[in-house]
């Protein structure tokens, strides 16, 4: 379970996240939405660890960010919205190099790296510079990375940004595998047509503040979600949890 409890991150005299709480459930695949400069981001550079927050507390199974910051991380893999790879490595000493990070046998991180390097299709291009990757190549390398661990929690930043439809629905299965074994998916999307088949659970959020979640069903009822979200953005909806 992931909680993000009474999250509140302050830059100047703007709270960029006001007062948000969250909870995460083990095999939930949860989407984070809202327009630009929502504020979803920040919270989930928070969770990461990578931003320092003003108040609150964000929990990795009872574990706090702040507190146990390299227990949380070993739980969670965390794919930003412009993956920042190590353009001077070659794609499978990057993998290596994450792989050794989480101490993976080398046993386990081979037949790892195969099995997703094969399906996402980027095999024979793991000898090549990460400096040479595509936009969705480099996309894809770091899914694969985040998978190689097989972490409990990922943690998301527009992944579907770069990957071509069947990379998309490669990723959308191994999403739901981490779930089904258990874990958990948090990210952030602008596509709301994926959002609603994939998801169990959504929050929209604006202007820092939550203003709807639950289950899809819940938030959408009998409309789509483009249609919910574009009512409660456009409209400035009170607080509805």
């Amino acid at each position: 379970m992931i909680e993000i409890k009474n999250l509140t991150k302050v830059y100047g005299d703007k709270k960029a996240v006001d007062d948000l709480s969250l909870t995460i459930d083990a095999g939930e695949i949860y989407a984070f939405i809202g327009h630009n400069g929502a504020g979803k981001t920040t919270t989930l550079k928070s969770m990461t660890g990578i931003l320092q927050f003003d108040e609150g507390e964000i929990l990795f199974d009872g574990k706090s960010i702040k507190d146990a910051p390299l227990e949380c991380k070993r739980m969670f893999a965390y794919i930003p919205d412009n993956p920042d790879l190590y353009d001077f490595m070659t794609g499978i000493q990057y993998l290596n190099f994450i792989a050794d990070i989480f101490e993976v046998s080398q046993s386990d991180r081979q037949e790892r790296i195969h099995k997703y390097a094969s399906a996402f299709e980027i095999e024979s291009n793991l000898a090549e510079l990460i400096s040479s990757y595509s936009h969705g190549m480099k996309q894809k390398l770091a899914v694969i990375s985040a998978l190689v661990h097989k972490p409990k929690y990922m943690l998301m930043d527009e992944p579907f940004v770069g990957l071509d439809p069947k990379a998309a629905h490669i990723l959308k299965e191994y999403m739901r595998e981490v779930c089904n074994e258990g874990g958990a998916i948090f990210f952030s999307t602008h596509v709301l047509d994926v959002a609603e088949r994939l998801c169990d659970r959504v929050a929209i959020i604006k202007e820092g503040k939550l203003i709807k979640s639950g289950t899809m069903e819940e938030v959408k009822g009998d409309e789509s979600l483009e249609e919910v979200f574009l009512e409660l953005v456009d409209e400035g909806a009170d607080v509805n949890v």
